[in-house]
This record gives C-alpha cells, sequence and structure tokens, in this order.
C-alpha cells in the first residue's frame, strides 16, 4: 500500500525514562508500518522526532539546543521533501503545546504524552500541507500498548502497566504531563506478555510512575504482587519493575523476590532525601526510619538484592543535618547505583514557589560529597561478585571495545567479556551466557566466559 511515508527516513531522539524509550518503539512501529525506514543520524533523516522529558530544567536546554541546530543541517540526497519535518513530543510537548511553536518556528508537530497515535497523522498534515500542526490531548483514551512497535532489541520488551501519577510530590512535574494513574486490565498485561515470551523475548521490564499502586483505580486496592504472579507464569526468563514509590511496596511484592523464579534480584527505590524533614517537604508520604525498614525486609527476602535509588540535592530549605542525613543513609544502604541530581525548578510545581537562601556553591559542595560515597559503596557492592560466576544476557559489543561483548547480569550490573574467536557479538545477543568474574569495578564487572561458545 503506497503512503505519505514511503521513501522517507525518520530518526527518533529520546531522552529520559523507560517510559519514554516505550513510547519511541511504539512511534517507530507505527512510521516503519507506513513504509517509513529507520536511520541512525538525524544528517540522514527526513523526519526528527524528539520524545522529551521535562524533569529537569537541562532536558529543556537540551530539547531547544538540538531542535535550533537542525536549521543549519542539510537535507540528505535524494529525499522528496523541500525541508526536514521536526517533532517533538513526550512531557514538553504535553507541557508547551503552542508555545513551542512560538519559541521553535521552524517546528513542525508537536503532539503530548496522551496522543502517540496522532503523530502520522500529524506528520502527514506537515508532508502535505506544510506549517504548523499541535495535537495536545488532557487525557489518554488507551494505552501505547495497543500500538505496533519497532523495539530495540527483539529478546528485550517494555511492558506498561500503569500510565500517569497520583502522588504530587512538590518538585515533579509528571502527573501534570502524563495525567492521573490509570492501571491496564490484568489480562491485557499477562496477553501482551504471552506474545512476548512466545516470540523469544527473554527479559520483560513493567513499567509506571509507581507500579506498586497498580490496580488500585480498577480493583479497589493495588494488586501488583498478582501481576508479578502472573507474569513469572508465562515462562519469561527475566523480569524487572520500575518504578516503585516506597510508600506502597508491600511486604506481599517483597516476598516475591524470594519466591518467583524469574523475578530479578535488583529493585529501583528512589529515596530523593534521607531528611523526614524534606521527605515531609516533598511530600513524599513516608520517613527515613519507613525506608530503611524496607531496606531490611528486602535484604532479609534476597541478602545480596542490588539496590539503586535516586536523591535529590539542594531541595529549597535542605539544611546541612538535613545533607547529613541524606548521606549517612546512602552510606548505611550501600547502593549498587545512585543516580544524583541537583534540585531543578519546574514551575508549575509547588516546590517552584519554595525560596531557598542556600549558596549555589554549598550545594555543589553537597553533591560532589554525595557522589563520593555513592561511588565508594558501590565499588563495594561490586567487590561481592568478584570470583564468583554470573549469568549474563548479551546485549551486543562493548562501547569501548568492540572485542568485548557486554551484557547485563541478574542484578542488572554491566558485565564485559572477550568474545570467543570467529564468534560475534551479534552472534551472543539475545543469549545467556555465564561469566566468571575476575575484576569488580565501580560501574562494572569484567570475567571471561565459562563454556565459550562457537559460531552458530
Amino acid at each position: 500500500m503506497q503512503t505519505p511515508f514511503m521513501n522517507l527516513t525518520f530518526c527518533i531522539r529520546t531522552f529520559g525514562c523507560q517510559m519514554n524509550k516505550h513510547d519511541s518503539e511504539r512511534i517507530a512501529g507505527m512510521l516503519e508500518g507506513l513504509g517509513a525506514l529507520a536511520v541512525e543520524s538525524v544528517e540522514e533523516a527526513d523526519i526528527v522526532a524528539f520524545m522529551t522529558c521535562c524533569v529537569r530544567e537541562a532536558a529543556d536546554t537540551r530539547l531547544y539546543g538540538q531542535v535550533a541546530s537542525l536549521k543549519n543541517i542539510p537535507l540528505r540526497s535524494g529525499t522528496p521533501l523541500s525541508k526536514r519535518i521536526v517533532a517533538v513530543g513526550g512531557c514538553i510537548g504535553q507541557r508547551d503545546g503552542e508555545r513551542l511553536v512560538e519559541k521553535l518556528p521552524h517546528l513542525d508537530v508537536v503532539f503530548g504524552t496522551h496522543n502517540l497515535a496522532s503523530l502520522p497523522r500529524l506528520l502527514q498534515s506537515a508532508v502535505e500541507k506544510g506549517g504548523h500542526h499541535v495535537e495536545v490531548l488532557d487525557a489518554a483514551s488507551s494505552f501505547a500498548s495497543e500500538l505496533p512497535a519497532s523495539r530495540e532489541h527483539e529478546w528485550a520488551a517494555w511492558l506498561p502497566i500503569t500510565i500517569g501519577c497520583n502522588n504530587f510530590c512538590t518538585y515533579c512535574i509528571v502527573p501534570y504531563v502524563r495525567g492521573r494513574e490509570k492501571s491496564r486490565p490484568l489480562e491485557d498485561i499477562v496477553e501482551e506478555a504471552e506474545r512476548y515470551v512466545a516470540a523469544g523475548v527473554k527479559e520483560i521490564t513493567l513499567l509506571g510512575q509507581n507500579v506498586n499502586s497498580y490496580g488500585r483505580d480498577l480493583y479497589g486496592s493495588p494488586r501488583f504482587a498478582a501481576v508479578l504472579d502472573a507474569l513469572d507464569a508465562t515462562g519469561v526468563e527475566r523480569l524487572r519493575f520500575a518504578t516503585s514509590h516506597p510508600r506502597d511496596l508491600t511486604d506481599e511484592v517483597i516476598g516475591k523476590f524470594a519466591t518467583l523464579r524469574s523475578l530479578m534480584p535488583a529493585l529501583h527505590l528512589p529515596v530523593q532525601s534521607g531528611s523526614d524533614t524534606v521527605l515531609a517537604a516533598m511530600n513524599r508520604r513516608y520517613t527515613r526510619d519507613h525506608y530503611r525498614a524496607l531496606v531490611a525486609k528486602l535484604r532479609d527476602a534476597v541478602g545480596d538484592i542490588a539496590l539503586s535509588t535516586d536523591v535529590i540535592v539542594g531541595f529549597p530549605g535542605e539544611t546541612a543535618k538535613d545533607f547529613e542525613d541524606t548521606y549517612r543513609l546512602v552510606d548505611e544502604v550501600g547502593y549498587h547505583q545512585v543516580f544524583t541530581f541537583i534540585y531543578s525548578k519546574r514551575e508549575g510545581t509547588p516546590a517552584a514557589s519554595m525560596n531557598d537562601p542556600t549558596p549555589r556553591e554549598t550545594i555543589q559542595a553537597r553533591f560532589d560529597r554525595l557522589v563520593d560515597i555513592v561511588q565508594k559503596r558501590a565499588f563495594e557492592a561490586n567487590q561481592r561478585d568478584l570470583n564468583t560466576v554470573v549469568d549474563v544476557l548479551v546485549e551486543g559489543a562493548s562501547k569501548r571495545d568492540t572485542g568485548l561483548l557486554s551484557g547485563r547480569s541478574p542484578k542488572n550490573q554491566t558485565v564485559h567479556a572477550p568474545l570467543p574467536p570467529g564468534v560475534s557479538a551479534e552472534d551472543l545477543a539475545g543469549s545467556i551466557v555465564r561469566v566468571r568474574v575476575d575484576e569488580a569495578k565501580t560501574w562494572y564487572l569484567a570475567g571471561r566466559l565459562l563454556d565459550p561458545p562457537t559460531r552458530p
């Protein structure tokens, strides 16, 4: 079937969370289904789509810079278009709408988080009619999972179980751009997972702004533990999920780490701060001691579970004591990975109106000190896997050395190992291999393959 997208090329640039990565795969699936060809670089692309994040100010700056730079990049040779079509979606598209076109006049299409399915129609209008085409809906009528997808890896899949968020942390813009929490029926989730397993997917990652509250809107109370049980029963080899709000992490869900075959021993549990005063100001609705008790329960369930977290430094009003509480908590828990951020004011959130007299250099010094302890504890955490054997899901060649394979351990650690003679990373991608760990660094493990495979 001939479509306006035949012989056109497209490139997607994705910022932010896993949900944006999932949405980008849906966009790629729609455009490829209409005859467009995915390319790696914007220089080769007739259509460039940006899937954006607005959680931090740096994301806005990065988007504006990259969109503006497209004006100076010539079209590829042989393109049927007279100008490159540029689209912006995701959270910045949802938040700013028409204002984006005012700031970036050469922008052609703006769409929001709730109407991915509209993008082909909007792009077609831009191709055939020119001008600006903006469509931002207030709420989603369906899940993006109903759209076709072109996954980055055939052996891994994102699987959203909720969209939106009801928590309204005072620093966070997400509830305003993703909407209120909405859960998918369990049978739909299981059906999609079964399709993935039948297609050879080895790892499924469940997605939601707060997966732990899954089902509250449908069933009156959270049923995330039931989702984990049902997905384990599909036979998938590896199961992960993100993101968990500590307030809603139940003993039942924690217990699943000890009992479910497929549930990997790794959990991202954002703490944001170790100070009760700051946590209250953030509207996180748990305390430092509650969080510490969750960590203890998780380690009772799986002794060496790999924990990761998010921490914000410099939230308005954070005192030296508040920061010390955070520092001591990070030191105590000993995370495998910590995503550290300096507070970024987001207009439209309650925290944006909070005054903070703390000098920037003080906040930066706290941040640098926190990074030091994060790296020290991450190194120590990885030392526990030295001289052990880990099962590694191969993702491909290492970016730093194409002679090494790169993959993920059950604890989500990056693992490198030399490729056997005559075997390429592409040959092994999507397979699970055993690696004897000979080296444990802060951010990766390295070793050698046991029972090295030969070329298929």
